[in-house]
């Protein structure tokens, strides 16, 4: 099996997976879709072998003997790179490889909301980018520091598992670390870059309490701090940083989250009629009202909020489906599987075709 003719049959078939798993045939995730390679035999457990000899340093094979699970960047010519992760299952490797382009993209490139160029110029506070694995979360970061790079003169330190987007240097002086080879954790890399000079850090993943508690920290002191989570909704993205801190820490979080939040930007992807796919994002803005809903542990309000906040630039997740849907961007089923509320959702896309 040669894993650079797969690796190409991935960008001429535009697809942002292929796996890798014995005993199926390789298959590509086209459009959201797993798609079966039916041409190609099943991958055999040799076979699955060679192709991580093939794409691993002896150190990256080291460490997966010695932990069998892997994180890790792998380039082919100059044309693309891939997010590689490697696992065993039933005593066999499956290995997943996800394309992240060589071009950074921009906001307009992707399509996506103008608030985010505004966001990302803002001085300090914390702004969250979230959504389930797959929404397109780095590729949103990416893109909101590729602007930031282009229009403004900051220190940049960026920390991932593994680097995905390669930046270079515009306007902007940008360090990217790589969590497992230029550093040993997130929380680590997070606390030493506070000692580097930065004005903006920029958290592949906030996953645990150090992580969440040092970002606080780091937007109250003046930085700017970009970060995701695997949260759903704004709400929750909010809840899931407090319930991380124990209880008689919590009100303490919850009013220094008041102070610096800024943004929380919650992304799903969606198909597209005709081909493609698009993100819908819900987005929330830290106007007083939304800091004090916060403080005073109202996060039930937020939604009801957020819909009649458009001013500031807020929106539901159901209000930019029924718009979607309106504008004959994607289907209302794939849209309705998507919904927080069907019940407003409904309602929205009732409203919108008045």
């Amino acid at each position: 099996m040669q894993i650079e003719q797969l690796l190409r049959r991935v960008l001429e078939r535009e697809a942002s997976d292929l796996h890798i798993r014995v005993p199926s045939p390789p298959v590509l995730r086209i459009d959201g879709n797993l798609v079966t390679q039916v041409d190609l035999p099943p991958v055999t457990a040799a076979e699955a072998e060679q192709v991580l000899a093939a794409i691993t340093t002896p150190e990256q094979a080291e460490a997966f003997r010695q932990k069998p699970e892997l994180d890790f960047a792998y380039s082919i010519d100059s044309l693309a790179r891939f997010r590689v992760n490697v696992l065993r299952q039933r005593g066999t490797l499956s290995i997943a490889f996800r394309l992240v382009p060589l071009k950074v993209p921009s906001i307009d490139d992707l399509g996506l909301p103008r608030i985010l160029k505004t966001l990302v110029l803002k001085p300090r506070g914390l702004i969250l980018v979230t959504g389930h694995t797959g929404s397109g979360k780095s590729t949103t970061l990416a893109a909101m520091v590729n602007h930031l790079n282009e229009n403004d003169k900051r220190n940049i330190i960026i920390i991932e598992e593994p680097i995905e987007f390669l930046h270079h240097n515009k306007k902007c002086l940008i360090a990217q670390r790589d969590v497992g080879n230029d550093t040993e954790s997130f929380a680590t890399a997070l606390m030493h870059a506070l000692r580097h000079d930065p004005d903006v850090l920029v958290i592949g993943e906030m996953r645990d309490l150090p992580t969440i508690a040092t970002a606080i920290t780091a937007a109250e002191t003046g930085h700017l701090v970009l970060g995701t989570l695997h949260t759903y909704n704004a709400a929750q993205s909010i809840d899931r940083m407090i319930d991380i801190f124990p209880p008689d820490q919590q009100q303490q979080i919850r009013f220094q989250l008041s102070q610096v939040i800024e943004a929380v930007l919650s992304q799903t992807l969606l198909p597209r009629i005709g081909g493609g796919r698009i993100a819908a994002f819900e987005i929330l803005t830290a106007t007083p009202a939304v800091r004090n809903l916060i403080r005073e542990r109202k996060l039930y309000q937020m939604p009801g909020l957020m819909q009649i906040s458009s001013r500031d630039g807020m929106q539901t997740l159901d209000q930019e489906l029924a718009g979607l849907v309106r504008e004959g961007i994607v289907s209302k089923d794939d849209a309705s599987v998507k919904t927080v509320d069907r019940e407003q959702f409904e309602k929205w896309l009732r409203a919108t075709r008045r």
